[in-house]
């Protein structure tokens, strides 16, 4: 049965990573908004339909499918904080983000409140301190904050003894993570993990790129000889027994433990063998890549389950396109320079340089729905590619927490 919520409403929803001040992924934030085409005649049809949305992905996907054990921001409207019924029943997990514009209204307050009673975290975001708002600090959790507002820092040792956690927005550079780091802030939003400065500081993470590379290169032939991918894998410990660690997982009886590299090549199929392997090289080339990996793997899922549905297309050049296409984010190498290493298809080359062919159009498409920028598509395949993403995630998120956590 196609799903009720993406048929009618033409909505997206994507999650944005929050890291800690150790770069690790902690959280994500839950986006979603309608299309710029979709007009709402009621604000009660607005709710009707964000309520759609968000228990697609809260009830319908399960919260732990799609993040894991990680907390998720979600930003409550009005009518659901004076009704907190209607928010989703994860309250260890949810984060309530409330806007500065809510905290003034009597009746939201007293909800928020009852909000916190029942064990939810509560984010105010552009909170301003005064005598009036200062009572609201007995239930924050955490307080997020424009790195390009003023701060205060007398304002940020009153939240700190009340033990509420400073989440930074908008850090666009690695200066600025560092900043609001050494001030006391606990969480971080923004892109300041794509830049290449990040690898620099952790260059220890990346010294095996030139063997990674050629490791991912023979994994792109259709015949790999796992002779050479045992030798280049063992030249990495931590691959080496983090592949070990993941292939006997899948082994209910201990007695036929894998010990060898080839051993576990051979338990895997080509496809299997060459997504983990990937996975797991990507995870743990810096702190920056394990925060960007959820995307570009939910990138690679999702053109891998498109392109199994059209035609003239195959699921396997879908997976390596998604995720050849941030792969220089996440090695920190120009995508050129990676595309000449690795030996891709003249098709897939295209796709990625020029967004030519039907997997260019493929590619184009994926990016413009993660970008919200498909409002002149059909009801109809919005739908669809928010059933792709919705599955997409949670399979991105699962090979994660298996492979790497």
């Amino acid at each position: 049965m196609r799903n009720e919520l993406t048929i009618e409403d033409n909505y997206y929803i994507t999650l944005q990573p929050i890291c800690d001040s150790g770069m690790r992924h902690i959280a994500d934030e839950v986006l979603y908004r309608p299309s710029k085409t979709l007009v709402f005649s009621k604000i009660d049809n607005h709710l009707i339909a964000t309520t759609r949305v968000v228990n697609t992905a809260f009830l319908e996907n399960s919260l732990k499918k799609l993040v894991g054990n990680r907390k998720l921001f979600f930003n409550a409207p009005k009518e659901w904080i004076l009704k907190p019924e209607l928010l989703p029943p994860y309250p260890n997990q949810i984060v309530i983000k409330v806007l500065k514009n809510l905290i003034s209204e009597p009746e939201v307050i007293t909800a928020l409140k009852e909000i916190h009673n029942l064990g939810y975290n509560i984010a105010f975001d552009g909170f301003i301190l005064n005598d009036a708002t200062r009572p609201l600090l007995n239930i924050a959790s955490i307080i997020k904050i424009d790195v390009f507002e003023p701060i205060v820092e007398e304002n940020i040792a009153e939240y700190k003894q009340h033990g509420i956690r400073l989440l930074a927005k908008k850090v666009d550079n690695l200066a600025t993570f560092n900043h609001f780091k050494s001030i006391g802030f606990d969480m971080f939003k923004g892109c300041f993990y794509t830049h290449p400065e990040i690898y620099t500081e952790n260059s220890t993470y990346h010294k095996n790129n030139n063997i990674h590379i050629r490791i991912i290169s023979e994994l792109q032939l259709e015949e790999p000889s796992f002779e050479l991918l045992e030798k280049l894998i063992t030249q990495d410990s931590q691959l080496s027994f983090m592949l070990l660690n993941y292939v006997n997982s899948l082994i209910l009886d201990s007695k036929n433990e894998i010990n060898t590299i080839y051993q576990a090549l051979k338990t895997l199929d080509l496809d299997k063998t060459c997504n983990i392997v990937t996975t797991i090289i990507l995870a743990n080339n810096s702190p920056a890549s394990r925060i960007l990996l959820p995307k570009a793997l939910t990138r690679a899922y999702m053109c891998q389950n498109l392109a199994e549905k059209t035609r003239d297309l195959d699921s396997r050049s879908g997976f390596i396109l998604g995720l050849v296409s941030m792969m220089d984010l996440l090695m920190n190498i120009d995508l050129v320079e990676l595309i000449e290493e690795l030996p891709l298809t003249l098709e897939i080359k295209e796709a990625l340089t020029l967004g030519k062919g039907n997997l260019g159009e493929l590619l184009n498409l994926v990016i413009a729905f993660e970008e919200a920028k498909v409002d002149s598509r059909s009801p109809e395949l919005i739908s669809r590619l928010n059933d792709t993403w919705l599955a997409s995630q949670k399979l991105s998120n699962e090979v994660i927490n298996t492979v790497v956590y």
